[in-house]
């Protein structure tokens, strides 16, 4: 699908997906994090004769540059979790400044037209995850196209994406209270989390070795305790993300979660070029501990960094969607 000279492509097979839309995603991993593992994971699976469960689907939006060539500006995503079917995520390569509404209208009501021409149902589309001006206009061209109504008033996360490379990260000491001594390892079996209704979740992670955990023994008892938890669950070539950081009420203020992901930054950052994430506008204290480990971008004082920019995910009706998991 095409209007003067943006273009709108569908691809509802990881291995129709064009190379040069690869190579796209691949020029900035953070940005395609949400994306870009569920794409390399889905064209393995398919090269090996697998199919997915359910349905997926990639959208890509390109149209010509100043030079008359065309270029990918947004991939949408529809694909399907290990619990449940994700948001949309949008991913772009572009800068923030780039992403104005005359720039980003257009082709978000060229997007939502195309995607009016599939099969993917309304209540398919419970909510939508990027950059925010991306998340925004399609919300609002979608509410336009559906009449389905979107909850951006109250975004379900709004948060800011960072990352860590090893030039930025930073390799220092975080005081341990005498009254304890910690473990940091890897959360292999026959460990698994107890949280009501995360037991999937938690036993695929430690299955597939993508949790650590931070454990500490309390003077006087034989007995540890996991104090925090970090995830990285979503990894590409040359990214990974860390996906859940959770420190247990009573372990916080001891530094754990910190002593903990600079660890898991540390191990990730061996093999990968950078270690991403989201922190949550509402969370200033989990961007202070990230910012302490080299994740950029965070710190008042250090000013606007590329790449490190505003997110939001955006519902749309509960009672016309049916939500998933991620």
């Amino acid at each position: 699908m095409s209007s003067n000279h943006i273009q709108v492509a569908i691809f509802d097979h990881a291995n129709a997906v064009p190379p040069h839309v690869l190579t796209a995603l691949e020029k900035n991993e953070p940005n395609a994090n949400c994306i870009l593992p569920t794409l390399q994971k889905s064209r393995q699976l398919e090269s090996s004769g697998q199919r997915p469960p359910r349905r997926q689907m990639w959208v890509v939006c390109s149209s010509k540059n100043s030079a008359g060539q065309m270029m990918v500006d947004f991939v949408l995503s529809i694909t399907e979790g290990n619990i449940d079917s994700y948001p949309l995520f949008f991913s772009t390569s572009l800068p923030v400044r780039q992403l104005t509404q005359d720039f980003v209208v257009p082709r978000m009501q060229e997007i939502v037209k195309a995607l009016a021409n599939t099969s993917i149902p309304v209540e398919r589309v419970y909510a939508v995850y990027g950059p925010d001006t991306l998340a925004k206009v399609f919300a609002k061209c979608w509410t336009t196209a559906t009449g389905v109504a979107n909850l951006s008033n109250a975004p379900y996360y709004a948060a800011k994406l960072s990352f860590c490379t090893r030039g930025s990260f930073r390799d220092r000491p975080v005081n341990i209270r005498g009254d304890f001594t910690f473990e940091i390892r890897p959360a292999n079996p026959p460990y698994a989390l107890t949280q009501e209704g995360a037991h999937r979740e938690a036993n695929y992670q430690v299955a597939h070795n993508l949790i650590w955990i931070h454990r500490i023994t309390r003077r006087g008892s034989s007995v540890s305790e996991v104090a925090s938890i970090v995830a990285f669950s979503r990894n590409s070539t040359r990214n990974a993300t860390i996906t859940k950081v959770y420190t247990d009420p009573g372990c916080r203020r001891m530094g754990c979660a910190e002593r903990l992901v600079r660890e898991v930054t540390r191990f990730l950052l061996g093999t990968k070029e950078t270690v991403s994430l989201f922190v949550a506008h509402d969370n200033p204290g989990a961007a202070h501990v990230y910012s302490r480990v080299g994740f950029v971008g965070l710190d008042p004082q250090e000013g606007s960094v590329p790449g490190v920019d505003n997110w939001s995910e955006i519902g749309f009706d509960r009672n016309v969607v049916r939500l998933g998991h991620w």
